[in-house]
């Protein structure tokens, strides 16, 4: 009878760790670690750069004069996840995760300018009001049932159109009217995609859970996938509602 009793309690661990030994909660949790770790270091990056010698200063500076630099970094942003995506197959772990925090490095030195360029208490505002959103919409992924990779196509046209409207804004002066409609896009477009890629790290885990080493790669690429939420969040809402410095 104990042997049953240890039989049953061991199968019951299993299915609760998964097959790679952690459970579905542990890998998420872990994921959104390594999110806030990124988000921690990127604006850690920005405060130093902030507030270090007049020479780097003038480096940074100057990355605020190049034309559209949002449109600049949210491309980049693409970039940067369709490439690990596509190299997840031959990146280790410890080279996808390398790979987050140098991405979460660079962008916070181009994020410097906005520490130079807005007011510090709107900029505290703007980030609690962003992890107040994101949050909401994080556990709104984590405990729906309805399947939102049916909102995939929507999501993709709505970073189409930030695109595509910026670059229009670019040749048509006229359009820059409409800067707070496009803000708004950007706004609702991420908060989805919040929900869609907290959904997303349940998928992965099902996906890979008898390979271990493809369940901490997909943890890196979930990771960034909402490191970036977060930040073109913040970006979108301090456009809105930011207050420059006199």
């Amino acid at each position: 009878m104990e042997n049953m009793e240890n039989n049953f309690y061991q199968q019951e661990l299993r299915q609760e760790q998964g097959f790679a030994g952690i459970s579905l909660n542990r890998y998420m949790v872990k994921t959104f670690v390594m999110m806030f770790l990124g988000l921690l270091v990127t604006f850690g990056t920005a405060i130093f750069f902030s507030i270090t010698e007049p020479g780097v200063m003038l480096l940074v500076y100057g990355l605020a004069y190049i034309p559209y630099f949002h449109l600049v970094l949210l491309i980049a942003q693409l970039v940067v996840v369709i490439a690990m995506s596509a190299m997840i197959q031959k990146l280790s772990p410890a080279a996808a995760t390398a790979c987050f925090f140098i991405y979460s490095v660079l962008t916070g030195m181009t994020f410097t300018f906005y520490f130079l360029l807005f007011d510090l208490a709107s900029l505290i505002l703007v980030f609690a009001a962003t992890a107040l959103y994101f949050g909401g919409m994080a556990v709104f992924g984590a405990v729906t049932k309805i399947d939102l990779s049916r909102i995939r196509t929507i999501l993709i046209g709505g970073l189409i159109f930030l695109i595509i409207f910026n670059v229009l804004m670019m040749f048509i002066p006229g359009l820059a009217v409409a800067d707070r409609v496009m803000c708004t896009v950007g706004v609702v477009t991420f908060l989805a995609f919040t929900a869609y890629d907290t959904q997303k790290i349940k998928t992965f885990y099902t996906a890979f859970q008898g390979d271990e080493a493809m369940l901490k790669k997909a943890s890196v690429i979930s990771a960034l996938e909402l490191y970036l939420d977060f930040i073109n969040l913040f970006l979108y809402l301090l456009r809105i509602f930011g207050k420059k410095k006199n």
